[in-house]
């Protein structure tokens, strides 16, 4: 199995790398998609987050209201720290589950935002980061419906780009055109991923 560790700052197109990934058989582990499901209604990680920042935090209908986390914990570091010490462990026990069900001839990527932040780099046979130029990134996160202002404040308490290539092997940059990146891709997979698998 070879174990990638795949990162980039919120509205790097890290998401559009791991499909790329997927579609040439790659098993993906989403961090992102992961986080959500440990907070489901119902879930140990939703009474947690419930206990620790309260009722305001819900919506009508039970589930969690995310834009009123965030408005909580993107402009306070300790209480960002204390929903990160409820969703991370759960996020990577989940991951665990996820990637033991992969077969054992798998490419196995792991879609980790946070790689850089939470110093997992060591735990990956590959690690690629995914770039792009902040003003880019802020045009992306404003086409999803956050205003620039809510962007750059996502932004700002991410790691840098800067100390994500510190960690990297390889760095896709995703300030071009669509075809540029997959192209970027096809180019990593045939280098550094196919060598590997056979």
């Amino acid at each position: 199995m070879l174990r990638i560790g795949l990162t980039g700052g919120i509205g790097s197109g890290k998401s559009t790398v791991s499909r790329l990934l997927a579609d040439r058989g790659a098993v993906i582990v989403d961090a992102d998609a992961i986080a959500r499901e440990v907070v489901e209604p119902g879930t140990p990680g939703l009474a947690a987050i419930v206990e620790t920042f309260g009722s305001a935090v819900l919506a009508a209908d039970g589930s969690l209201d995310r834009p009123a986390l965030a408005a909580v914990v993107f402009t306070d570091p300790d209480q960002r720290r204390k929903l990160d010490a409820i969703v991370h462990p759960l996020v990577r026990e989940r991951a665990i589950e996820v990637a033991a069900a992969a077969p054992p001839d798998a490419v196995l990527v792991n879609d980790v935002p946070l790689l850089a932040e939470t110093g997992q780099e060591a735990s990956y046979d590959l690690v690629v980061v995914v770039v792009a130029d902040p003003e880019t990134r802020v045009a992306r996160l404003v086409h999803r419906g956050l205003t620039a202002e809510d962007a750059r404040a996502r932004m700002a308490v991410q790691a840098t780009d800067e100390q994500r290539r510190a960690i990297a092997d390889v760095v896709l940059d995703n300030s071009g055109t669509p075809e540029q990146l997959a192209e970027q891709v096809e180019r990593l997979w045939a280098e550094r991923v196919a060598p590997e698998v056979g």
